[in-house]
């Protein structure tokens, strides 16, 4: 026996086909749009970056990218030899786009895990002193740095202060003075280097010497002038951007540029080899060295430029 169907239900069951089949088409609809934005998220531009840059410098500099290009930035800390390590150790798959703000030696030293970028309208800017001083290396010039000394005003009064390197073989600075390693940081890397130009090999490592074992040694140069406005070192040897950040912040400090010289060096930055956002990578090595963040660079973090058409902060020492 067959049952039947009552003409109404036959009528609703007719129309609630193109209901229901609108209804599964806006679910489907709405799973796409989904899947969609998602992907689009997926696929958002991003670029890898190690950097030994300071924290300060990070918190203005990165936001300031992503706003700029719409790029974002996958940001890795560690001290310089550490990221030159880590970049080592990935070389056969490669994570890191651009190393950013590391010792132009460090970079020269591992050119095989770098790639040659010379983006013209970055590169004919810079200053010929820096084109020159990298040549044919596949790394880039960053920003100028200069190892200096901060002393610590409060506690070391007029007349007391050291005047330069080889003041800091003075008995009454034993403990009292703070550096960085130099396998960890790229800045306490490039003092070594200072003195050993400076003093010559012998008397250069003979004050090397002296200072591990007088000195309070830090894994971070950053933190290098915090113990010396905070009073924990009476002096320490750093960068002069780090220690111009205290005294601008009106700490108990005051930079020496050492009498007997000290070293003008770029920091720099390069294009890893196999880098997996080539274009992304690009873009980041060229917004770092255009005029206006090179010039924003010098105004708020009081780095110095490498670029020949942007000048000094304004009352900078020559």
């Amino acid at each position: 026996m067959t049952a039947s169907v009552p003409p109404e239900r036959q009528r609703g069951a007719t129309r609630s086909g193109p209901l229901l089949g609108l209804a599964v088409l806006a679910i489907v609809g709405l799973a796409i749009g989904f899947f969609l934005r998602g992907g689009s998220n997926s696929q958002s531009r991003v670029v890898s970056v190690y950097t030994a840059h300071g924290q300060n410098a990070l918190d203005v500099l990165v936001p300031r990218f992503e706003a700029e290009t719409g790029i974002q930035v996958q940001l890795v800390k560690l001290g310089s030899g550490e990221v030159v390590q880590r970049v080592q150790a990935e070389r056969a798959a490669p994570r890191c786009d651009v190393i950013w703000s590391i010792g132009g030696d460090q970079l020269a030293s591992n050119a095989e895990l770098l790639e040659r970028f010379r983006p013209p309208a970055v590169w004919d800017a810079l200053a010929a002193s820096h084109q020159a001083a990298v040549g044919k290396s596949p790394w880039l010039p960053y920003t100028v740095i200069l190892p200096v000394l901060l002393v610590n005003t409060k506690l070391l009064p007029p007349g007391t202060r050291p005047k330069g390197w080889e003041d800091l073989r003075r008995e009454d600075l034993a403990g009292k003075l703070s550096t960085a390693r130099a396998d960890k940081s790229g800045s306490a890397f490039l003092q070594v280097v200072t003195i050993l130009r400076l003093q010559g090999e012998e008397p250069g490592w003979d004050l090397i010497d002296v200072l591990l074992e007088r000195a309070v040694l830090s894994g971070s140069s950053s933190a290098v002038p915090r113990f010396v406005n905070d009073g924990e070192a009476l002096v320490g040897l750093t960068l002069e951007d780090n220690a111009q950040r205290y005294v601008r912040g009106g700490g108990p400090v005051e930079i020496v540029y050492p009498i007997e010289g000290t070293c003008a060096a770029p920091d720099g930055m390069a294009l890893v080899k196999g880098a997996p956002h080539r274009a992304e990578a690009e873009a980041f090595i060229t917004w770092a060295l255009s005029k206006g963040t090179q010039a924003f660079l010098v105004k708020t973090l009081g780095r110095r430029s490498v670029r020949g058409d942007v000048p000094p902060r304004q009352g900078s020492r020559p």
